[in-house]
């Protein structure tokens, strides 16, 4: 099928699924092709434990399909599709469950419309909790030619959770190594401060704390590294059969680690050339991916029977 036609309907796909019981048909480790909206629409709910995904953005790339998002007329037809699928994915998220969302903003006659704030905003009012906004640093950014504003080499990972509280999060899983005794260091008289009595320079918050100044800070540190950062830097990454630039695997392995347990399900509604599902598949989770374009998820199911 060429890409400027559109894609087959959720009704004909059925076909490809197996039936599994009233409750709906199975989706486990399946790529689905259709409307994202229309395919969660039809899953049975609280089956995913966590949302990896990074949509398209507003009027970046044609993907060649009528069903396809990004292409909208306006900013805020944009935003209106985005929450309403955003909507039907928190139904299929379990409440222990969340959602990882890596997106990049857009230029508009010479202007930053703010893009992955206003769809945030818009996922916060359909029920989804704010957890964290993280920066995506991309080492190897493309080189820009702009010279009226720095070139862009970032893009945002917003962690969203299903529940208020009592939400999965595994922080030991991506702890990061330690940077206060190491040669990176960026404290005052670096590493000379370990193992002295006193020897640390905090005498405010830290003041009463006898390990630390006692030149103890091992002590103080947890024993799998220090809480993962904000800030991810990360290169980007390429992948020959796709005609476009794929996020990194190392990307969503962090976010698997942090929000799905072995053997639970991630969902991509926007998986390309697969790799969520990829990623899920080789480290102990399964999977549901969707895209509204056949050839993509051709691609993605070579990529991921290509690791087995």
């Amino acid at each position: 099928m060429n890409l400027g036609q559109e894609a087959p309907s959720v009704a004909n796909l059925r076909m490809e699924f197996t039936v599994k019981s009233s409750v709906g048909i199975n989706v486990i480790d399946e790529f689905l092709c259709g409307n994202a909206v229309d395919v969660v629409r039809q899953l049975p709910e609280s089956i995913v434990d966590t949302v990896v995904t990074s949509p398209p953005y507003y009027q970046q790339r044609d993907y060649g399909s009528l069903q396809q998002i990004g292409q909208e007329i306006s900013p805020a037809a944009y935003v209106e599709r985005m929450a309403e699928l955003f909507s039907e994915l928190r139904r299929v998220v379990k409440p222990s469950g969340s959602l990882w969302m890596v997106i990049g903003d857009k230029y508009l006659k010479g202007e930053l419309l703010g893009m992955p704030w206003r769809v945030c905003l818009a996922l916060k009012e359909v029920g989804w909790v704010l957890r964290s906004d993280c920066i995506w640093h991309k080492p190897n950014a493309m080189p820009s030619s702009v010279k009226t504003r720095p070139t862009v080499d970032h893009e945002y990972i917003f962690f969203f959770s299903h529940s208020k509280k009592d939400y999965f999060y595994d922080a030991d899983a991506v702890r990061e190594p330690h940077v206060t005794f190491s040669e990176s260091s960026k404290m005052k008289g670096g590493r000379r401060h370990f193992g002295k009595r006193g020897g640390t320079p905090e005498k405010g918050k830290n003041s009463g704390d006898s390990n630390l100044h006692d030149g103890r800070w091992d002590q103080a540190f947890h024993p799998k590294g220090r809480n993962k950062r904000t800030v991810w830097s990360i290169s980007l990454s390429k992948f020959r059969d796709a005609h476009f630039a794929v996020y990194p695997e190392s990307l969503v392995e962090t976010c698997l680690n942090a929000s799905c347990p072995t053997g639970g399900v991630v969902l991509d509604p926007f998986s390309g050339a697969g790799t969520t599902a990829m990623v899920a598949k080789r480290s102990g989770r399964k999977y549901i991916a969707i895209d509204c374009v056949p050839e993509y998820i051709e691609i993605a199911k070579k990529r991921v029977e290509t690791q087995e």
